[in-house]
């Protein structure tokens, strides 16, 4: 029990805080996307990375510039096309006349945060360049392997409907992003509201940054610090398995799945004010988190059947764990500490 209040009083609502700034500084450029924010934060936050799909124009490639220069974090933008190189990304050595020697320069990949525009327009051998950064925070070059910088984000997008002249994303590589989001058309009154805003002024040109550096990595280690019920750990883990066994699906969700709904879930909560992780947390996360890893069966395609409407299906006949007395009296520490 003791283990249990030590943890509960653990609450940080620093992290609450610094959620609160970033959201309301990106959404000082993107219109009505509060919940769409909310999960690039929480990917952030997760020390994950984000694949943002959606037809043209609705934002996408804003919302990744508002972010970065929020964060005030170098930030570079990488055009997929098919004539994109390996090198293009990491970068390449170069010999120096004047030095009489091999200097090494840079790729766009050796910035905080990356935005890779259209990654389903590059070649598979550029989309394979990532792979290594994504994964393990690092780039080898000639047999010398160099550090990316922390935090370190990277941000795709792609056009699910223009197929033409693409090369979609291999399974391998989309289990490396921690999350899939769309984001829609806006509603009749936020387009309104995007119509005088940008007849005014550049908004993205204004944004100031609200977070650095040293506050995200905080941020980062502090999530680890979550209270999680067996229950509730359970519970995410009957999930994931369930997509492993389910007759419409071909290829179910990985390990490296299961830790990414485990980091997400903590971090939702986290920008939220708890120490504590709820299942209503991973049922939000979950379509997000774990969709795109999914690969049907003929059969299930066959019945028009999509990663999300199976997941759905899963979270429906999955039993939710109840709160407990122990839960009940976390809460209750929680709500306390908010307290002026």
């Amino acid at each position: 029990m003791e283990c249990r209040e030590e943890r509960a009083s653990r609450v940080n609502f620093g992290l609450q805080e610094l959620a609160v700034r970033l959201r309301s500084n990106i959404a000082r450029v993107i219109v009505d996307k509060e919940a769409v924010i909310d999960l690039l934060l929480v990917a952030l936050l997760s020390d994950g990375h984000v694949l943002l799909e959606d037809v043209p124009g609705v934002g996408k490639t804003l919302l990744a510039k508002a972010l970065a220069r929020s964060l005030n974090l170098s930030f570079q933008r990488i055009q997929g096309t098919p004539d994109l190189l390996p090198g293009d990304l990491t970068g390449i050595s170069y010999f120096d006349q004047r030095s009489s020697r091999f200097v090494f320069r840079p790729g766009p990949l050796f910035s905080h945060v990356v935005l890779v525009d259209e990654i389903n327009r590059a070649t598979p051998r550029a989309q394979a360049a990532l792979l290594e950064a994504m994964a393990e925070r690092q780039i080898t070059i000639e047999r010398e392997t160099r550090p990316l910088p922390r935090p370190y984000l990277v941000l795709a997008t792609q056009n699910p409907v223009e197929l033409e002249g693409t090369f979609p994303l291999p399974e391998a590589q989309l289990d490396r992003f921690l999350m899939r989001l769309p984001l829609g058309y806006p509603s009749e009154e936020a387009e309104l509201a995007l119509l005088q805003r940008f007849r005014e002024a550049e908004p993205l040109e204004e944004l100031e940054p609200v977070a650095d550096a040293e506050a995200i990595l905080r941020a980062q280690r502090e999530i680890r610090r979550l209270y999680w019920q067996p229950e509730v750990e359970r519970y995410l883990l009957t999930l994931v398995r369930a997509t492993r066994n389910h007759p419409a699906i071909s290829l179910g969700v990985s390990p490296r799945g299961t830790l990414a709904l485990q980091r997400a879930s903590a971090a939702y909560a986290a920008i939220h004010g708890r120490d504590y992780v709820l299942p209503d947390d991973i049922k939000r996360l979950a379509p997000v988190v774990l969709a795109h890893r999914l690969m049907l069966t003929t059969r299930g395609r066959l019945r028009h059947q999509d990663a999300e409407q199976v997941l759905q299906e899963i979270l429906e006949n999955t039993a939710v764990p109840v709160e407990t007395p122990d839960l009940t009296a976390l809460s209750r520490r929680s709500a306390r500490s908010e307290r002026p």
